[in-house]
């Protein structure tokens, strides 16, 4: 069963959905079965990086907020943060444009190293303040993660991926994604935001139900289930 999530690496309610929705599945009897893949989507396509400025001036800025509002309102967010047994720095995280880290996170996704790929740019920006539009930075994270420092500079210097941001920005589009993080679960079932952990564990087994309504190679139970005889003599 997949679980698509469209999400951006700026995102701070991204972060604390992806810690909601790994508790719900660290939880789900049927874990085994769940494929993730993350989808990419700009909160701010056309946002110009710029290291100078911290997200608390930058917020400050562009929602017309005084920095006093603006401590109050991010203060909120790192105490659910916190919560999920994350640390964000608002005050050293970097202004900065994140098609360069989704394009990086395409890459990862070859090699199986997607959700790391994710995990450690999230980490990056919202813990360690670091510039996720950087390439020298990229390159040392996507290494951290086990990707080959000589394909990200290819990828970097090139527009390899570019086509495969903008195919899942146009396929949030077309199921009507209006913020993230946006799961959708079987491509039936979906779950806008970081909402409470009950959503995501009741949502997880209604999907569950329909998929192995639908998918006879699975029984409820989550065991593979192919041709055969029961023990009444039925085949």
């Amino acid at each position: 069963m997949k679980i698509e999530i469209w999400s951006d690496v700026v995102c701070p309610f991204c972060y604390i959905g992806k810690r909601k929705l790994e508790k719900a599945i660290e939880k789900f009897s049927f874990k085994d079965q769940v494929e993730v893949e993350w989808k990419s989507f700009q909160l701010n396509p056309d946002q110009k990086t710029n290291p100078s400025i911290n997200t608390l001036e930058h917020l400050s800025e562009s929602k017309g907020w005084s920095m006093e509002q603006t401590l109050e309102i991010t203060s909120n967010v790192v105490n659910m943060a916190a919560a999920q047994g994350l640390v964000f720095d608002f005050e050293k995280a970097v202004v900065a444009n994140t098609r360069n880290a989704h394009r990086l996170i395409h890459l990862a996704k070859e090699s199986g190293k997607g959700d790391a790929m994710k995990e450690r740019l999230l980490g990056a920006y919202f813990s360690e303040g670091k510039n996720v539009d950087d390439f020298a930075t990229l390159i040392s994270l996507g290494k951290e993660v086990g990707l080959k420092e000589e394909k990200i500079k290819a990828m970097l210097e090139t527009d390899q991926f570019d086509e495969a941001v903008d195919q899942d920005i146009y396929e949030s589009r077309q199921i009507g994604v209006k913020g993230v993080p946006f799961f959708v679960i079987d491509g039936k079932f979906g779950i806008s935001g970081a909402q409470p952990d009950e959503v995501f564990d009741q949502t997880l087994e209604k999907a569950w139900a329909e998929f192995a309504k639908s998918n006879p190679i699975f029984d409820m139970a989550g065991n593979s289930v192919g041709e055969s005889c029961d023990v009444d003599g039925d085949c």
